[in-house]
């Protein structure tokens, strides 16, 4: 007999995650195996822990949550063993796993039992990177060893009031205390660390999880995810123009009946991420952003336009997420450089490397639009046709260029005076930054009208349906691998030879 029948926030939490009366529970009958320091005399049912099966809107899914009321959540053998066994069934199902973390760590009471068993769930974590989506939702403290769990899986979500997530406490931080700075809040890890990905009230949270497992695939051998449009394929989006500067917006305004479901939304805000739908199949969008919006139309923040390094990084996860589970990708690319700040230049490049590397590497359809100005290599490494763009759209207003047009005519002729310069801009403009110009050398497909975007990239997605691309690293890794085998062979035979 497992927890489900207890009144609890555990068995509550997944009854309002899955669908009705869906889930099934697996192990309900374990309890703690360790009789040291007198455990044997604690009851532990489930040993802290309700782990099973269940759907959410028709889509299976595995699901493990914890159970504070049972030695305040602590994490043993069996507990451990639990969750992995959970992972083992949805990886061999091809289904997601999702965590409701409320736990108070490790149980002393099994020291070394306890780090193996999760130390093994780190390795089934580890697996299923890439293979079956992982989501994590944290409730109660999720402290020490156990922060590593939501930084395994592909998203995380953070309960405002009582949620806790921290390596090391605030308290134990040299020179911070939590008065200082609660560097375990749900505020401070959904926007300094960007590890969370959204935050909220318990039900807004579960609402969220819900949302994003009917955007995702259930695993990586899917092409990706649909459901029946009922939207106009060639819906003219009028003000999409408007949103340049809020693109959070502008995906709003393309997608099926205005859906995005925006990821690490209170991070890096100048890099937008998140799945929107089109014709009923997910894509995963990037885009840049210089300003952010409330729903009042006010300026809630303001960039500069720049390809930051946090932005980058998160743009980068993103787009490998959606390689490996098979889920095109649409970029909207307004962009003027790389951030000039000291706390960025100390990472942009290794940042924007692996931005650079997520687009070239991804062998999913993309999709490019410029919507403003795309200088530099900031511009090469946001998904251009360089870095491997199936299609590469423009506005007519791009500019597409190595830099501003002004700048570039003061620096080409640095001692002429002002009429010059801007004779030489406008020509420069003209001849170099253009989408027109663009076009012509094959580095843009088409220039459509904003309006026409949504129009223009559900025909590009449909063309793309059927792309197939392989990457040769893979056989030349083989072949590397197996040159190492066979010289570590011979040279194994002789050093044999030698003592002989």
């Amino acid at each position: 007999m497992g927890n489900m029948a207890a009144d609890n926030a555990a068995s509550k939490r997944i009854n309002s995650l899955l669908d009705a009366g869906s889930f099934v529970e697996i192990g309900g009958a374990v309890t703690a195996r360790t009789t040291d320091f007198n455990m044997q005399e604690k009851e532990t049912p489930a040993d802290g822990v309700i782990t099973g099966y269940g759907v959410i809107d028709g889509n299976l899914v595995y699901v493990y949550s914890q159970d504070a009321t049972v030695l305040n959540g602590a994490i043993g053998e069996m507990h451990a063993k639990k969750i992995s066994n959970i992972y083992d069934m949805a990886m061999k199902m091809g289904a997601p796993v999702i965590g409701l973390v409320d736990c108070a760590g490790f149980r002393l009471q099994e020291a070394t039992d306890a780090l193996e068993a999760f130390g093994k769930l780190y390795q089934k974590q580890s697996m299923a990177s890439g293979v079956i989506p992982q989501i994590t939702a944290i409730f109660g403290t999720c402290g020490g060893g156990l922060s590593i769990v939501p930084a395994l899986t592909d998203f995380t979500f953070m309960e405002t009031k009582n949620g806790k997530l921290f390596t090391n406490t605030p308290n134990a931080i040299p020179g911070n205390d939590i008065s200082k700075c609660d560097t375990s809040s749900a505020k401070f890890q959904s926007e300094t660390t960007g590890l969370v990905d959204g935050i909220g009230s318990e039900e807004e949270i579960l609402a969220d999880i819900r949302s994003l497992v009917c955007m995702l695939p259930s695993n990586n051998e899917e092409d990706s995810s649909y459901e029946e449009c009922n939207d106009d394929l060639n819906r003219v989006c009028a003000d999409l123009a408007n949103a340049k500067e809020d693109t959070a917006i502008a995906l709003t305004m393309i997608s099926d009946d205005n859906i995005f479901c925006e990821v690490k939304k209170a991070y890096a805000k100048d890099m937008v991420a998140g799945f929107i739908k089109l014709n009923g199949m997910t894509v995963g969008a990037v885009a840049n952003r210089s300003k952010v919006y409330n729903e009042e139309a006010e300026v809630e923040a303001e960039f500069d336009g720049s390809l930051s390094a946090d932005g980058a990084e998160k743009a980068a996860e993103f787009v490998q997420f959606c390689d490996a589970f098979n889920i095109p990708v649409l970029t909207l690319t307004n962009v003027s450089g790389f951030t000039a700040s000291e706390y960025d230049e100390k990472r942009i490049a290794k940042s924007a490397a692996k931005l650079t590397y997520a687009f070239a590497d991804a062998t999913v359809p993309k999709v490019n639009v410029v919507i403003g100005k795309a200088f530099g290599s900031a511009y090469v490494t946001m998904n251009s046709k360089a870095v491997g763009a199936d299609m590469v759209y423009a506005w007519p207003e791009a500019e597409i260029g190595m830099m501003d047009a002004n700048q570039a005519a003061k620096i080409m002729y640095a001692d002429a005076d002002a009429a010059t310069i801007r004779e030489k801009a406008a020509e420069y403009k003209n001849l170099q930054s253009s989408p027109l110009s663009a076009a012509k050398r094959g580095y843009v497909d088409t220039i459509i009208e904003a309006a026409d975007t949504r129009k223009y990239v559900i025909g590009a997605f449909e063309m793309l349906f059927t792309k197939r691309e392989d990457r040769p690293v893979e056989v030349r890794q083989s072949e590397e691998k197996i040159k190492r085998i066979t010289l570590c062979a011979c040279r194994n035979a002789l050093l044999y030879r030698l003592r002989k």
